[in-house]
């Protein structure tokens, strides 16, 4: 059996047809194996993966080997916000909040208790988060990076771009009522003092708006119920009020103390405008005729102006306290000579009397930084504004307005006119000087502006109009850069004129 045993081993050994577990590894199972080897060895970290399987061609190259990788250095110009999974949730948590209902039974103890649980669950108060919120610093560009789009995009604006156009508001600031206003285009009912408070007549009363304190006082009011308030003006130092009456007489009144100083007649008609000159007060009444008055003494009639034929409803002294200028109903503009002390003459004759106009001149304004210019606005059938040269005696320029002119005043701060019209308009328009071209329209009255004043600052305009309401425009405010440049200027000014005069 033994020797059968051994025979059948010979034979199957010489078959060659059982694996040989000794013998070296056949060419196609080394292949299969460093295949596999180069796949796995692919997939671990800095090694390439792109390694060909094919061993029947090698490449020159390995492909990917000269790909750009992303620099491990930090930099560069771009930033890449991070929002993290609870950030979006607190997000829609926010977006989901804003269409509930609010609940108005919440009281002071539940919105503090709510917050604590938000402190202590997510570490802020939820109230306080935002929708979308940015997290981690924008990263610093590397030493020495140049930006070439940073020209482009963040290049400082040139000086002539810097220029900004100004807002003028097309609505009044504040509006006043001004019940039993008198609505009659010859009166002057309107006036602002250097102490920023404001005096209107309405029928018989004087009444004070303090723009300071929004205060409102009832300085007078007439005896008679048939007379009633025809024009106002302040002093210089905004002290005392000057009341031209239709009694034909002009009170004075110290507004401090609400008291009347004196009551002085001389004209045998209403008053319909009056000017300070230092301590002469001029009026203008409806006989044509113009008085000085020195309310320093008893006697206070010291000259009668006669130019007029009609009422004079225009009277303006010159800043300067040169010149007076009136405008009357007979279509003149006079400009009178200021009174010469001890003039043995109570009479004094006009320096210049223009006739161009074709209505009645009520609007009258003097120039604050040319003194010999004056400006005058014919009423109805005029309608035109008109710059008069004083020295020269010449019309600089005209300009019709296609409306009625009650008033005009001159706004230093950016070198305009403003002009306030009537019939067909009811409105204000503020020009460009010496231009004359439009700046803006002030619309707004539903009837004819009487009269406009300015602001002591003179950055509002207050106009006043027959639909028994008193409007302020803040039209002229000044940029606070160059307000404050120009009290430097003005403070550097007076100390040296306090040191020449030392």
């Amino acid at each position: 059996m033994a020797q059968f045993g051994f025979e059948n081993d010979i034979h199957s050994i010489l078959k060659l047809d059982m694996p040989i577990t000794n013998a070296p590894m056949a060419r196609w199972q080394r292949k299969a194996s460093s295949s596999n080897t180069s796949a796995l060895s692919g997939l671990s970290p800095g090694k390439s993966a792109n390694v060909s399987l094919s061993s029947s061609k090698t490449p020159s190259k390995t492909p990917g080997k000269n790909k750009k990788q992303t620099p491990s250095k930090m930099g560069g110009d771009r930033f890449i916000p991070t929002r993290n999974s609870k950030q979006m949730d607190v997000a829609s948590f926010l977006l989901t909040k804003e269409n509930e209902p609010m609940d108005t039974n919440n009281t002071a103890g539940t919105s503090e208790s709510q917050k604590a649980w938000s402190m202590s669950l997510n570490g802020y108060n939820i109230e306080d988060a935002k929708i979308l919120h940015l997290g981690g610093k924008p990263l610093n560009a590397p030493e020495g990076y140049q930006n070439n789009l940073k020209v482009l995009y963040s290049q400082g604006a040139t000086p002539a771009s810097v220029k900004k156009s100004r807002y003028i508001s097309s609505t009044p600031d504040r509006i006043l009522d001004a019940p039993e206003l008198r609505n009659d285009f010859y009166l002057n009912l309107l006036d602002w003092s250097s102490r920023n408070i404001l005096a209107v007549a309405l029928h018989n009363s004087v009444y004070l708006w303090d723009a300071t304190q929004g205060d409102i006082t009832l300085l007078m009011k007439m005896e008679r119920e048939e007379d009633y308030i025809c024009s106002l003006s302040w002093t210089k130092e905004g002290s005392y009020l000057a009341i031209g009456t239709s009694d034909c007489k002009v009170q004075l009144w110290d507004v401090e103390n609400q008291k009347r100083l004196r009551s002085m007649a001389s004209h045998t008609a209403r008053v319909g405008s009056l000017s300070w000159n230092d301590h002469v007060l001029s009026s203008g009444s409806r006989s044509g005729h113009i008085h000085h008055h020195d309310v320093r003494v008893a006697d206070h009639h010291i000259f009668t102006l006669n130019g007029h034929s009609q009422e004079v409803c225009g009277l303006k002294w010159s800043p300067d306290g040169r010149y007076l200028a009136s405008g009357g109903n007979d279509n003149l503009v006079c400009v009178w000579p200021r009174v010469q002390e001890g003039s043995a003459s109570n009479e004094s004759q006009s320096v210049r009397c223009w006739s161009e106009h074709q209505g009645a001149v009520k609007a009258l304004a003097w120039c604050p930084w040319q003194p010999n210019i004056l400006a005058s606005g014919g009423g109805t059938s005029d309608r035109h504004i008109r710059i008069w040269n004083v020295n020269s005696g010449s019309c600089i320029s005209s300009l019709d307005t296609q409306s009625q002119i009650s008033s005009l005043v001159f706004a230093p701060n950016y070198k305009e006119l403003v002009s306030a019209h009537g019939y067909a308009h009811n409105n204000v328009v503020i020009w460009k000087y010496p231009s004359l071209t439009r700046v803006a329209d002030l619309n707004g009255h539903e009837d004819r502006v009487l009269s406009l004043t300015l602001s002591p600052d003179c950055s509002t305009v207050a106009t006043v109009a027959g639909d028994e309401t008193i409007r302020l425009w803040k039209s002229f405010e000044v940029d606070p850069v160059k307000k404050k440049a120009k009290e430097r200027m003005v403070k550097s000014t007076s100390s040296v004129i306090h040191q020449s005069i030392r």
